[in-house]
């Protein structure tokens, strides 16, 4: 993976990284707690087995029948001396008889640093009496070593038992040694894995990578190919679906661009042909003039005003939900409808219904659709307004009995700049503007299905019943 983040390092390699420390760290603490457990252990073995030897003396020195003669013990040092006779010592032990007169003696592997240190003979010369364990250090070496006072017909020998504790700790520093090199094996094989591992894992992530890299303005075809049932899976097919709303998007955009720039082609023709052919000297021709590019221009601001509002329906903000009396909307806005011509306006029906909606911008869709039944009737005609709720669904409609939606425009009537054969003003945005309120909410417009042309159209707003809080 070739990712690479503000710190230098890509995201595979600080997870192996990450990886690698945390088993160093565990393999290191668990060598400390062996390490500690051992050293103790160790500790409380060499302590046995003095005791063990200084135990069995004085069993011997209770029992006071020298083994050699089956009599007692003629003196302190003879019982040493059989002592040492019939034991062995330990691995790293050195069994010794201090006598009450004469040179030391002992059993054991000959330790020269021991023998030849004056500090051991004098230790031993301080514990005569009282005896004890006491540790003793020669040239880095650290012994341990047990005194133990022998009395017997007032002569007083010492036995000591001397045990070499650093010779015990090798193999346990071996055992160490071994365990820190297989640590740091384990720590390299788990890296090397855990890399291997990062790298499949976040395969997805570079492939979304390289496909943004990819993408263009004006090019969003790229796409991921989903593989996998996991979280990076959810991952790859949310971008396709991003990318597939923002394909949408901006294929609206444009045709919403190409659309506006053909309609406003005209208006600026039209102001530019008549700018050119004016009688600057004739007052009649140049106040013709000047109304007809007048109403030009409103026409031209009112194209760019529908055109904001599209845009504007694309947004989270475009409508504000708050609680609305859906009886007092819709007689709200057929109050507001009679205004828009002489025709005989009707009530169908109303439901007395609290709802969550955007009370103007479903007025203002009522109002488009009425404007549109207005320029689709004559007067005396009949348009009617209503509102139902059928289930979850919210319905309010506008019914005319006028011309009628042609059969080859019902498939289109929603789309931008739709307009029928007739010669009415407008650019044939209201009723995408009806559609994108209606969407807003959740909801839907359509055409609800006519009979033949003549008859008349209903348009109607479906919009999910959201409860009021």
């Amino acid at each position: 993976m070739q990712t690479t983040a503000v710190s230098g390092f890509s995201v595979r390699q600080r997870l192996t990284a990450a990886v690698a420390l945390l088993t160093a760290t565990a393999l290191v603490a668990v060598g400390i707690a062996l390490y500690a457990v051992e050293s103790r252990r160790l500790a409380a073995d060499v302590d046995q087995t003095l005791a063990q030897e200084v135990g069995e003396l004085r069993r011997l020195q209770r029992d006071g029948i020298d083994p050699d003669t089956q009599q007692p013990f003629t003196s302190a040092d003879r019982l040493v001396e059989a002592f040492l006779q019939r034991n062995l010592p330990d691995p790293n032990e050195v069994l010794w008889n201090f006598p009450a007169t004469g040179k030391p003696t002992y059993v054991g592997e000959s330790d020269s640093r021991l023998q030849d240190s004056p500090a051991f003979p004098a230790l031993v010369e301080r514990m005569r009496t009282e005896g004890g364990t006491h540790d003793l250090v020669i040239g880095g070496t650290r012994y341990r070593i047990a005194v133990q006072p022998v009395l017997q017909s007032d002569e007083r020998a010492v036995f000591v038992v001397s045990h070499n504790v650093n010779a015990s700790r090798d193999s346990l520093n071996g055992l160490i040694l071994t365990y820190a090199l297989l640590g740091a094996l384990s720590v390299v094989l788990i890296a090397a894995i855990a890399s291997w591992l990062a790298g499949r894992l976040l395969r997805p992530v570079t492939r979304l990578r390289d496909t943004a890299q990819g993408i263009t303005e004006g090019d969003l075809g790229g796409r991921l190919e989903v593989t996998g049932n996991d979280d990076l899976t959810d991952l790859q097919r949310t971008f396709n679906a991003m990318l597939d709303r923002l394909e949408d998007a901006f294929a609206s955009q444009r045709r919403l661009l190409d659309d506006a720039a053909h309609e406003l082609r005209t208006p600026l023709t039209v102001l530019r042909g008549h700018l050119e052919v004016v009688d600057a000297a004739d007052a009649e021709d140049v106040e013709a003039t000047r109304a007809l590019l007048l109403d030009e221009v409103d026409r031209m601001a009112r194209l760019v005003s529908d055109l904001l509002l599209l845009a504007k329906a694309q947004r989270p903000d475009f409508v504000r939900l708050e609680p609305t009396d859906v009886e007092a909307l819709t007689n709200g806005a057929l109050d507001r409808a009679r205004a828009l011509g002489d025709r005989s306006w009707t009530l169908d029906s109303t439901t007395s219904v609290l709802v969550q909606l955007d009370a103007q911008r479903i007025t203002q869709a009522l109002l488009q659709l009425a404007q549109n039944a207005v320029q689709h009737t004559t007067p005396g005609d009949e348009i009617g307004i209503g509102s139902d709720l059928h289930g979850d669904q919210l319905e309010l409609w506008i019914r005319d009995t006028g011309d009628g939606v042609p059969a080859s425009m019902r498939a289109d009537v929603f789309e931008r700049f739709s307009q029928g054969e007739s010669t009415h003003e407008g650019f044939g945005l209201g009723l995408s503007i009806v559609s994108a309120i209606a969407e807003a909410h959740d909801g839907r417009a359509e055409l609800v299905e006519q009979g033949p042309e003549g008859s008349g159209a209903t348009f109607r707003l479906s919009i999910p019943v959201r409860a009021v809080p």
